[in-house]
């Protein structure tokens, strides 16, 4: 293994980690600014240490593991939920170039499947708490995940047989001419929708919908244990959000500015979006989620492919 690649191993988690925490401050200014209150401002300029002093807060907090739980699934849980996400970084490219394992040729079906197993870290976290409360939120997080997995699936087949890769550079250079956002709008917005219920985010963060379950499948969780569920849902944004950059936003292309800038504004833009969407839309009720999925996205997705198909196939011929 060279030092180029083994250096971007190591860094790429601490990078990842280190982003995820700051996206909480920005989070919470951004969230004043649309809400016109008044943000973190007390540590630091403009708050900019809230994150580094709640991430130190979190550290000596107690880590308490209920007498009643399954001890060793309790503390692989949240592990889980943040190495999936991790490994799924592994096949992101930033520029034609950079990037851990960027020439799989099966690198956006990696990523897929790494989102998939994070349904593990929620129902293991829900049913080894042995708590009612904990195990109805591990539960329909699942649902909620294994549902939005099927539409995700389907919508980014458009971009997968208009590239006819599913390396994630191959989808890159497919876009010289156009982006695949205006060709593939139909499966971009499947695809958005899906991002927001995979990571279960506002509005659809039902897995933890406090007003009904305390905290959903965290209820049992303190210390650290607790935070790590928060620091891989934030790095599952900057996810979602640099699948969506890759498959439909030109990836590192633009200019005049660097390939690496232009991944990290179209980044940027969309992790701004999912903190907007939290500002100003109320959360739907379970039923109407699980509607939303099967009876809208489902038959869009379903068309989106057809008509792609054959879109291909009159230019073939």
């Amino acid at each position: 293994m060279t030092y180029p690649a083994l250096s971007a191993i190591i860094l790429t988690p601490l990078v990842i980690l280190g982003l995820a925490t700051v996206l909480t401050w920005v989070e919470r200014r951004l969230l004043g600014v649309w809400q016109d209150r008044y943000g973190p401002n007390r540590v630091g300029p403009g708050g900019m240490f809230q994150a580094v002093a709640d991430g130190t807060k979190i550290l000596f907090k107690q880590d308490w593991i209920p007498p009643f739980a399954d001890r060793g699934i309790f503390v692989a849980a949240p592990a889980i939920g943040m190495m999936t996400v991790l490994l799924a970084f592994a096949v992101i490219p930033l520029t034609m170039g950079t990037g851990i394992a960027g020439d799989m040729n099966v690198g956006l079906l990696f990523v897929l499947g790494m989102m998939g197993l994070g349904v593990y870290a929620v129902v293991l976290a829900g049913w080894s708490s042995n708590s009612k409360y904990a195990l109805l939120g591990g539960m329909r997080a699942a649902a909620q995940i294994i549902s939005y997995e099927v539409f995700m699936g389907l919508s980014v087949l458009g971009v997968v047989m208009m590239a006819g890769s599913f390396n994630l550079r191959a989808i890159v250079a497919a876009q010289a001419g156009v982006w695949f956002i205006i060709p593939q709008c139909l499966g971009f917005g499947v695809f958005m929708l899906a991002g927001i219920a995979q990571t279960h985010r506002l509005p659809f963060d039902l897995p933890e919908g406090e007003n009904e379950l305390g905290a959903g499948f965290h209820t049992e969780y303190s210390g650290m244990k607790f935070g790590m569920f928060f620091i891989a849902e934030y790095a599952g944004i900057i996810l979602v959000s640099s699948l969506v950059t890759t498959l439909y936003l030109g990836g590192w292309r633009g200019p005049l500015l660097p390939p690496a800038v232009w991944s990290a504004l179209k980044t940027g833009g969309v992790v701004v979006f999912f903190i907007l969407l939290r500002a100003g839309l109320p959360r739907p009720r379970y039923d109407q989620l699980m509607a939303l999925g099967w009876k809208i996205l489902l038959p869009l997705s379903l068309f989106n492919v057809m008509a792609t198909g054959t879109i291909l196939m009159l230019r073939a011929s």
